[in-house]
């Protein structure tokens, strides 16, 4: 469970900083700046909400106490906007569908298994991780509307032409 902890911490540090620089090379320069945004959107998040509630964590079942507010579960938040915008980013490039459900159900299963690792070492409480997951899937929302709006305006006719 810590292997899987660390998966949601610097485990995903590592893997956003390689994504990013493979994003880069390949010249996805969108696909960076929107694992870029969503990612930097959960770290303002995090320590916004953690901050605003103060809610102190249970004793930790295993290691010691992390020092930060219980609410929301950061990991979960943070492995929400990471590993499922970096699923949704590859699933776009692959033709497979086979391999975009594998993408998918991969991200899906590791967002779940760290959540569930918090809770299991008893340093958050099961509303901490769901709290964090509601709030990431709000966050990537409105990047999802934004860029979506973005995009109607780029083709929608000019009134000058008309």
């Amino acid at each position: 469970m810590f292997a899987i902890s660390w998966m949601g911490a610097r485990g995903l540090l590592l893997l956003f900083l390689i994504s990013i620089a493979v994003f880069l090379v390949f010249h996805w320069r969108r696909a960076a700046l929107w694992l870029f945004l969503s990612v930097a959107g959960a770290d303002v998040l995090i320590l916004t909400l953690k901050y605003g509630f103060h809610r102190q964590r249970p004793a930790a079942f295993f290691g010691v106490d992390p020092r930060s507010y219980s609410f929301p579960s950061g990991h979960s938040l943070a492995s929400f906007c990471f590993y499922l915008v970096l699923a949704g980013l590859l699933s776009s490039r692959v033709r497979s569908s086979g391999l975009r459900i594998a993408i998918w159900i991969a991200a899906s299963l590791l967002v779940a298994a760290i959540g569930l690792s918090r809770i299991y070492l008893g340093v958050h409480y099961p509303s901490d991780v769901i709290g964090g997951y509601l709030e990431a899937a709000v966050w990537v929302t409105t990047l999802l509307a934004a860029d979506h709006m973005r995009g109607r305006r780029r083709t929608r006719p000019s009134a000058d032409k008309a």
